[in-house]
């Protein structure tokens, strides 16, 4: 598998559903994963799989000696695997800036030069393709795709690749042609695509013009949460409604903040948090104070780990108003600790959450009437909160890697 970010050192969704879906897979017994990241920290866990960096795999030949590549990378890579990569180059990387070990210096993230760290990571997955054995090439996002396809094209390895959003999803339909070039290009070239959702499918289908019976749709699942019940809501006067992801166009965060206006003009007993950092949040700030309710929002900036699900249980509702969201993992893990979800119609996991409440991205007002509902009125809060956290918890990863497991004996036949 080739990906981009893995727990716990995550910037978004992907590193979640990765982390997820390999876990699930790995439950089967003869299935054996290598995950391969632009640059692992050495704190993964590998108990259900392998994890290669791609920051460690050499593409530039360099007559280095065993003790120099122990203290320099011995910590997340054995030098004698550095050996075996090392002679398996063969093609001329002389081009690409390389450390003395003949290795590209990833930066892990979503870089202002990102075609370049896709194209260097690209090279890396050569040299991984000569050297180990595998039956199937998976490669999750658009990020990953020209690396795959240089492994298919290197092995004769059939390609799976895994759409967990398209750039229709993150441009509101503004899509960058050469980001869309790449898609498209791996979407022609794999031998079967994985959607996250059904939403996600028809766009495959419709914009990238692909033969439907090529595309199967699996949908995302929640990672089990142990001490769910650990979580206590701490006793307040004012409720709590929370926004939680990237502030950016593709997550709806203004139609959260006109929603929050309209709540607050019945009632002032509310706070509103949005949790999270993107390329709007000052234009967000902006907004609240515009519509007068500075005093009763808050900027948590980004969260991570057990912050999220803190944040989260806190809350007395959550809130999703994606434009276009090709799945959506947050309002599983709120349902799972016990808060009431809101999503818009227009994402992935309403396709498959009966106990969420629906609207239209844009309709502020009904979204209005959600959370005032659910803070207003303790039925309906408590049977939200029961009967989706009964709904999430059976939507599970294992089910998840069933599928996919059942794609690749599709494609091997």
């Amino acid at each position: 598998m080739f990906g981009w970010e893995f727990p716990p050192h995550i910037l978004g969704g992907l590193g979640t559903a990765s982390y997820g879906l390999t876990r699930g897979m790995a439950l089967q017994s003869d299935m054996e994963i290598t995950f391969v990241i632009p640059r692992p920290h050495g704190d993964e866990d590998q108990s259900f799989l392998k994890i290669i960096g791609a920051c460690n795999v050499p593409v530039v030949w360099r007559d280095v000696e065993w003790n120099f590549v122990n203290e320099r990378i011995g910590s997340s890579m054995h030098p004698d695997e550095y050996y075996h990569l090392r002679n398996r180059i063969r093609y001329d990387y002389s081009r690409i800036g390389t450390n003395e070990l003949g290795c590209i210096g990833f930066s892990g993230r979503y870089p202002d030069n990102l075609l370049e760290e896709i194209s260097n990571y690209e090279a890396a997955a050569s040299v991984i393709a000569h050297a180990y054995p595998f039956d199937i090439i998976h490669s999750h996002d658009w990020l990953t795709y020209p690396a795959g396809i240089f492994a298919k094209q290197i092995t004769g390895k059939p390609l799976v690749i895994h759409v967990h959003a398209t750039d229709f999803d993150r441009s509101r339909g503004n899509v960058n042609p050469t980001v869309y070039g790449i898609e498209k290009r791996g979407m022609d070239t794999a031998d079967h695509i994985i959607t996250v959702s059904n939403l996600t499918r028809q766009i495959v289908i419709e914009k990238y013009h692909i033969d439907p019976r090529k595309v199967t749709t699996v949908h995302n699942a929640v990672e089990p949460l142990g001490n769910a019940d650990s979580f206590i809501k701490q006793p307040r006067k004012d409720k709590v409604v929370t926004f939680l992801g990237r502030i950016t166009m593709q997550k709806g965060p203004e139609y959260f903040v006109e929603a929050a206006a309209r709540v607050l003009q019945k009632t002032r007993h509310v706070r509103f948090v949005m949790a999270g950092s993107g390329d709007m949040m000052n234009q967000m700030i902006h907004l609240v104070a515009q519509r007068g309710i500075a005093d009763r929002f808050h900027f948590t900036g980004f969260l991570k780990g057990p912050e999220v699900h803190n944040m989260l249980a806190q809350s007395d509702v959550y809130i999703m108003p994606s434009v276009s969201e090709p799945f959506g993992i947050s309002p599983l893990e709120a349902m799972q600790v016990g808060t009431p979800t809101i999503i818009s119609k227009q994402s992935g996991c309403a396709e498959i959450l009966t106990h969420a409440i629906k609207t239209d991205y844009w309709d502020i007002d009904a979204m209005a009437d959600a959370i005032y509902s659910i803070v207003k009125y303790p039925a309906m809060y408590k049977s939200l909160r029961e009967e989706g956290r009964a709904e999430v918890n059976r939507i599970t990863w294992e089910d998840a890697g069933k599928k996919v497991r059942a794609i690749y004996d599709q494609v091997l036949r």
